[in-house]
């Protein structure tokens, strides 16, 4: 062995004695060197304060994917060429079709959150994405509707305006035009909600007692879905409905009470998905988004509900019931489950942005308090932020769902980016975020999102807190 072997195994020898001891001087961490609870958790999803240029980030993302994704034109079926003549329009005249159909009640939900979005945001390309699209079809409807007398066919999408056969294919897309109507100058819409109304009041089929139901999958079905499909635009059309406004409110207030009846389960504070007449027993699957349905319907009649109406109270009960409920079945990630009571079942993301809407609503509204449900919000919002990607497409939102009376229907339904549901929630959810955060006093205190009554301007940490402050 020569001289510079062994200078060479001496300093690897020399280096190999310094790891030892630098190991045999590493402290570990234990309970009396170490504040353990502030160890920095594992979080699956984002936690801890947002801020509303983050949110509105998001949201523009959304709405930039959606302005190339939802064109507003005519074209010809067979070619393609776009038709600007409307009022010689044939049989093969059709909207061009985008990523999304523009009437479908998933899009009336799209409008409805795009107008809360101008509002919380202050940029009106949310407005402009909405009105012109209302335009668009204010000015078209008369000219495909001569298509449809004079050949006898028109285009699936139009005849979903021009004659529609479910609440499905009239209400959210009419609550949404009704709130437009109400603006300074609008688009003229008056003929379209009207269409669509008399649909809703004369035409849906309805039980005995006057409930909004469906034939399918069962005779006399009620989905519950079919309460915001029906209940919100009968509630909004009493905004414009004269000297009739009382008789509309008095009819969407009695369908909340009729379909809860049946569908309120109170030992869980949620609502069963479907329940059909004639059943002997009524088996109780809460799947989310009908549930958030539900609760959005009520955010809604609350909404244009006067303070002194007779029953609002009692809907305001039911609501606040129907928020312990789905609060209690939040995930540790943030989102609720595809059937809530079912933690087996997977994280679904527009159930999860409808609650975040209605929960940040009702905190705004005054109606449930900011200290127990904003951090539900604020929690359910990150959730919601890991499924906007890059291009601002949502996902992991559930397919149209149609309804069974066993678990793996649920929770095999697919989800997909183009699962138009996704998209108004989400929307809905950033815009009631920002009107949350410029209202309340959200703050990390002790690792945890707190929600005050009064902000909190320390950086250090807060032990006791006064009404007025802290200390």
């Amino acid at each position: 062995m020569n001289l510079k072997t062994l200078s060479m195994m001496g300093a690897l020898l020399l280096l190999a004695g310094t790891g030892v001891n630098a190991q045999k001087k590493k402290e570990v961490l234990n309970d009396s060197n170490t504040p353990l609870h502030l160890l920095q958790p594992a979080y699956k999803v984002p936690y801890g304060m947002l801020t509303t240029e983050e949110i509105k980030a998001d949201m523009d993302r959304v709405l930039r994917y959606l302005e190339r994704n939802t064109p507003a034109r005519v074209v010809d079926k067979n070619t393609g060429k776009v038709i600007t003549d409307y009022a010689n329009m044939t049989a093969d005249a059709q909207l061009e079709r985008g990523a999304f159909r523009l009437a479908s009640y998933e899009w009336g939900v799209t409008y409805s959150a795009m107008l809360a979005a101008a509002e919380a945001t202050g940029d009106q390309a949310y407005y402009k994405y909405v009105t012109d699209r209302f335009q668009f079809l204010a000015e078209v409807a008369p000219h495909f509707r001569k298509v449809l007398e004079k050949y006898g066919t028109v285009d699936p999408q139009m005849k979903q305006i021009l004659t529609p056969h479910a609440l499905d294919d009239a209400g959210a897309v009419c609550a949404a035009m009704v709130k437009v109507q109400m603006k300074k100058n609008s688009p003229e819409l008056k003929p379209l909600i009207d269409n669509y109304m008399d649909f809703i009041v004369n035409k849906e089929y309805r039980l005995a007692d006057g409930t909004f139901a469906r034939t399918r999958p069962q005779h006399n079905t009620l989905w519950l879905d079919d309460m915001f499909m029906g209940i919100p635009p009968v509630a909004w059309y009493s905004c414009i409905a004269g000297d009739k406004k009382q008789m509309y409110l008095s009819e969407a207030v009695r369908q909340i009470f009729q379909f809860a009846d049946r569908m309120w389960v109170p030992g869980k504070n949620l609502f069963r998905h479907g329940w059909v007449e004639g059943m002997q027993d009524h088996p109780a699957f809460h799947w989310g988004r009908a549930n958030g349905w539900a609760l959005l319907t009520m955010c809604e009649v609350l909404d244009v509900l006067p303070e002194d109406y007779p029953q609002r109270d009692k809907i305001l009960e039911l609501f606040r019931a129907h928020v312990r409920g789905l609060a209690a079945c939040q995930s540790g990630e943030g989102f609720w489950h595809q059937l809530l009571d079912r933690n087996d079942s997977y994280l679904e993301t527009s159930a999860t942005a409808i609650y975040v809407y209605c929960f940040a609503h009702a905190i705004n509204k005054g109606w449930i308090d900011a200290m127990a449900y904003g951090p539900v919000a604020q929690l359910g919002w990150h959730a919601v932020t890991t499924q906007i990607n890059a291009e601002g497409q949502v996902d992991g939102t559930c397919v149209g769902t149609g309804m069974a009376f066993d678990p793996a229907f649920y929770y095999y339904r697919p989800v997909n980016v183009y699962a138009a549901h996704g998209y108004g929630p989400v929307l809905w959810a950033g815009a009631e975020m920002i009107n949350l955060l410029n209202k309340q006093h959200p703050k990390m205190n002790d690792s945890a999102v707190q929600y005050y009554r009064t902000e909190q301007k320390t950086s250090e940490p807060i032990f006791h807190v006064m009404d007025g402050g802290t200390k």
